[in-house]
């Protein structure tokens, strides 16, 4: 019995303190800015010239990635895209290297965000899984902590054996805080 009050009492309080908390948060000074949270998703792809294939060799690499399905604290981005161009070194076994730079993105509101990043991939269930983590250097949302995750297909082996694998395409998600 002494053990259901303890949890019972411990849950009560837990609960005070979140409710205390959350109007401490709501009451805060009226010229405070919201904690603006951004979350996106979307799909991303990605052309290899010329085609990876076992070989490793400089690819040269664009990528191309459209976000919808925006919900930010203010309510004002609804979308975003972003594109790159960079050359890499790589084959299809050897696509799971680690990376860092900046990645600009341009919102539905006109303005971007510049983020400067750092990223790994891993190989999960016939998948290529890439987390990008960093920092929004300029621009909307400055000085935020940036997570993108993007899941793009593993090379098939057929094409890795003959003309390359020269793109593909996956889902996106992005959360800014």
């Amino acid at each position: 019995m002494s053990v259901m009050r303890s949890w019972a009492r411990s849950a009560v309080l837990t609960t005070a303190a979140a409710v205390l908390l959350t109007g401490a948060l709501a009451a805060g000074p009226a010229h405070a800015e919201p904690l603006a949270l951004l979350q996106c998703q979307g799909t991303e792809s990605v052309a290899y010239s010329p085609g990876i294939t076992f070989q490793p060799q400089d690819v040269d690499v664009t990528t191309d990635g459209r976000l919808g399905s925006c919900v930010d604290g203010a309510g004002e981005v609804t979308s975003g895209a972003y594109g790159e161009r960079f050359t890499l070194h790589a084959g299809c076994n050897d696509l799971l290297g680690g990376f860092q730079g900046p990645r600009t993105f341009t919102w539905s509101t006109g303005d971007t965000s510049v983020i400067e990043a750092e990223g790994s991939s891993t190989a999960v269930a016939g998948q290529v899984v890439t987390t990008l983590t960093g920092t929004v250097v300029q621009g909307r949302f400055h000085g935020r902590s940036v997570i993108q995750v993007i899941v793009l297909p593993q090379p098939a082996l057929p094409l890795c054996l003959t003309t390359g694998v020269t793109g593909t395409t996956g889902a996106t998600t992005l959360t800014i805080v």
